[in-house]
């Protein structure tokens, strides 16, 4: 992410550990919970052939002319911007990480949304766990989705990859997950695995989390939707308003030359103007995790993390500024000791 961008947007690396007192015994899934929506589809590979998922019209003329294509899907399935861990200092605490067999790929899983990308499962994992370290109180939820063309030994190899490389940090779905029980116990992650059948057979897994987008590229239409679903009631546990567009493949055939970016920041001032309306909470309507494209384009982060201040017991005096900082730009963890650098 680019420097004069972080100056300007600021940072929730360390959100989690700043809430008051009042809010840590309160389960995640009744927290306001900023995620990113498709969060790898900043590396996608313009050299990939087209996902087998995708219709079939779109697939032909991408055999016959995939330098027109490929670049055009590009466009528009690009979501985000920057890495996970930049993403994570944004304040994103839900990552939506949706998995594929990459065609000739050999052995090795990617993602994909539209085509493929460049950075591989392992080496995203790899990178969550090491900025995990880096901020101990933080908590990360994980969903593991779609999974094109896996094969049961797949789904076996990455399992255990996940368990082995988290270990401790793993809060069991046999557990209600609160900010003071999961960091009394060294837990940092959870992770929702969309294939329920492979979820259930280890406690360390979460079955898939309901998300709840409109499937249209108009953000009236989109908070139509989020509405009349909240009007219907919410889940029992985890669950997520996505407050993405979403296009399909007519309508990225017949605006080859725009792109998901451009339609997002078309839409961004109407979309976070509901967002901000909102509440978290176990009530009808209340909110939990709220998913947002090119999360670093604006102070979405920021306003998902003060609607916890809206919760009983969040002081509406720290609503503004949710992250505790020190005049000389440092981060100051409220439930710890520990300082670390302010990042702008």
């Amino acid at each position: 992410m680019e420097d004069e961008q972080r100056k300007q947007l600021g940072g929730n690396p360390d959100w989690m550990s700043c809430l008051p007192e009042e809010l840590l015994d309160v389960p995640l899934w009744n927290l306001a919970i900023p995620g990113s929506h498709d969060s790898m589809a900043f590396c996608l590979d313009v050299s990939s052939p087209v996902q087998r998922s995708e219709p079939c019209l779109l697939r032909v003329i991408d055999r016959l002319l995939p330098c027109w294509t490929r670049p055009c899907v590009y466009r528009w399935a690009t979501t985000q911007q920057s890495v996970l861990s930049d993403q994570c200092d944004l304040g994103v605490r839900f990552l939506d990480l949706r998995i594929a067999r990459k065609p000739a790929g050999g052995s090795k899983l990617f993602f994909a949304h539209g085509i493929y990308t460049l950075i591989t499962v392992k080496e995203a994992l790899d990178e969550l766990v090491t900025w995990l370290d880096a901020h101990p109180k933080e908590i990360v939820i994980v969903s593991c989705s779609h999974f094109e063309s896996l094969t049961d030994e797949d789904h076996t190899s990455l399992v255990e990859y996940i368990i082995t490389l988290f270990r401790d940090k793993l809060c069991s779905s046999q557990e209600t997950p609160t900010l003071r029980s999961c960091w009394s116990r060294g837990q940092q992650v959870i992770v929702s695995y969309g294939n329920q059948e492979v979820a259930l057979q280890h406690p360390e897994l979460w079955t898939g989390i309901p998300y709840r987008y409109a499937d249209s590229p108009d953000p009236n239409k989109v908070i139509a939707y989020l509405e009349d679903q909240k009007r219907r009631g919410r889940p029992a546990g985890f669950y997520v308003s996505g407050l993405n567009l979403t296009e399909d493949a007519p309508y990225v055939l017949l605006h080859p030359l725009q792109s998901m970016r451009k339609m997002t920041v078309k839409a961004l001032s109407l979309l976070l103007s509901w967002a901000s309306e909102q509440r978290p909470g176990p009530q009808d309507g209340g909110v939990n995790i709220v998913c947002c494209d090119f999360v670093g384009l604006s102070q979405f982060c920021s306003l998902v993390i003060g609607l916890n201040y809206k919760l009983p017991g969040g002081p509406s005096t720290l609503a503004a500024r949710p992250v505790c900082r020190t005049p000389g730009g440092a981060t100051v963890c409220c439930h710890s000791n520990q300082t670390t650098e302010g990042r702008t």
